[in-house]
């Protein structure tokens, strides 16, 4: 009798692991493929991912002839070769691109390339200049939108050009840096960086010494603000451009007069503003007049706390254009105002706009940001809000420079060698962007698309402004600038 129990017991067992172990089997055949299986499809996928020679080799064809209007301001054969070694150099591979690891890229001598871009007697502002006009002609847009933002490079000691003490954006503290203003070109078509300065502080400016052994120009040892290089920049490349707007960050906004020489010069602006500006709000009635003393006048009130007054019902949303995650919706409000100026005194009448942003899951505000206008108060809502994020995509063109241009990768440290990198950098830029364009077959000269009606953009109803114009519809002819004044001197 317990024979028989044992016997059953050991077949149930049996069962059991013959149960298991095909079990077992299924799940392993459900986990997916086998190692074999994975390493073939590894070798089939690294296949697909080989790109021919002859597509490389294209692309440097283009790079020449894109290079040859701005080779024209070179005098020998040898600048030329350099310069068109060095933007490729910019658009390598290269973990750090500066004129050394350019040079042995491409199996040269590292002085002869150090001695272009450092000290060699070549003028760089024309190579701006042919830029200006080539994105004028390529993005220009009656709506276009300059835009005008400083940019830093954190550097240790004290021997580069402009290097000081002074706030530093990309670490968020006052850092050892040097800072420049880039001046952008938004329009519909795309975005490019056009143009920049290299800002002195007054330690520099002061030291003479100083300035002459880094070569700074003699026009240059004159201390100039970052207003006054943006000015310089409108000046002289605001008529390749056309735009009908000007915006940039709080830093150049919170300057009153700033604001009052772009209205003085019949440019349309829309600054940012910091939290803490005085207004005075032009659309409430003044306090009541009593009959004696001097006539009450309306309170000067923070924005910010100008902002916390108003109701939910007063906010206007806006559609601005697709992003990420989805679609990029912000809340606005405007209202007539004069801002107080240096001497306590009321400015110009101009037009507060104000712009939150709320979280996409619990609808919380996470951001408000100020905006100061010299346009008409009967501009659109969406119009505001479409200048207003013209004036971040200026990081984009940066972010873009830095690390695929290597824009933030010199090495040298006088002022020629950090102007000539730069305005190859810009270059290298535009080419990308160019490469980009014609790749999304927008660029109808190289890459022609089948279908041009297909590639055609029309303007969304409703309050949407993502990047559409909110005049009539425009010719692909590049029209002239909107502006109708010249800057006053300096």
């Amino acid at each position: 009798m317990e024979a028989k129990q044992t016997r059953r017991r050991r077949q149930r067992q049996s069962a059991a692991r013959r149960k298991s172990f095909l079990q077992s089997v299924a799940a392993q055949s459900k986990e997916g493929p086998t190692e074999a299986e994975y390493a073939k499809r590894r070798e089939e996928l690294l296949k697909e991912c080989q790109v021919p020679a002859k597509v490389f080799q294209e692309v440097d064809a283009r790079l020449k002839v894109f290079l040859e209007p701005f080779l024209e301001t070179f005098t020998r054969s040898e600048q030329d070769a350099h310069a068109e070694r060095y933007i490729g150099g910019l658009l390598s591979e290269l973990d750090q691109k500066n004129a050394e690891s350019i040079a042995y890229l491409y199996g040269k001598e590292r002085l002869g390339l150090q001695r272009f871009i450092g000290w060699a007697d070549w003028d760089d502002a024309p190579l701006r200049g042919e830029l200006a006009r080539q994105v004028g002609k390529e993005l220009g847009a009656a709506d276009g939108v300059l835009v005008f933002d400083p940019s830093s490079f954190p550097k240790s000691g004290r021997e580069s050009v402009g290097v000081a003490r002074q706030w530093c954006g990309r670490l968020g503290k006052i850092e050892n840096c040097q800072v420049a203003v880039y001046l952008g070109y938004v329009s519909q078509e795309e975005h490019a960086l056009v143009d920049m300065r290299l800002y002195l502080p007054k330690e520099w400016t002061r030291d003479k010494a100083r300035c002459l052994k880094t070569s700074v120009p003699r026009e240059r040892w004159r201390h100039r603000t970052r207003h006054q290089l943006c000015l310089d920049m409108l000046q002289e490349k605001g008529g390749f451009l056309p735009h009908a707007w000007i915006t940039g960050d709080d830093e150049l906004g919170r300057v009153f007069w700033f604001r009052a020489r772009l209205r003085d010069a019949s440019e349309q602006y829309l600054l940012a503003v910091p939290s803490n500006t005085l207004i005075r709000d032009l659309e409430v009635p003044p306090p009541e007049y009593r009959g004696r003393g001097r006539r009450p006048n309306r309170p000067w009130q923070r924005v910010d706390r100008w902002t916390t007054d108003r109701g939910n019902t007063t906010w206007t949303t806006v559609d601005v254009r697709d992003g990420a995650k989805g679609p990029l919706v912000v809340e606005l409000i405007k209202c007539r105002v004069v801002a107080r100026n240096p001497r306590r005194q009321e400015g110009h009448e101009e037009v507060l706009v104000v712009i939150r942003y709320r979280d996409r899951e619990d609808d919380e505000v996470v951001k408000v940001d100020y905006y100061l206008s010299n346009a008409s108060a009967e501009t659109p809502l969406a119009e505001f809000a479409r200048v207003a994020k013209a004036e971040h995509r200026i990081e984009e063109c940066l972010r873009r420079a830095k690390s695929e241009a290597g824009l933030a990768d010199y090495q040298c440290r006088n002022w020629v060698g950090w102007h000539h990198h730069q305005t190859l950098c810009l270059l290298a830029t535009w080419f990308l962007l160019t490469e980009t364009r014609r790749g999304k077959k927008m660029d109808t000269g190289n890459h022609p698309p089948t279908d041009p009606g297909r590639h055609r953009t029309d303007a969304p109803g409703g309050m949407s402004a993502a990047y559409v114009s909110m005049h009539s519809a425009r010719s692909r002819e590049v029209v002239a600038t909107q502006r109708t004044g010249t800057l006053l001197p300096l």
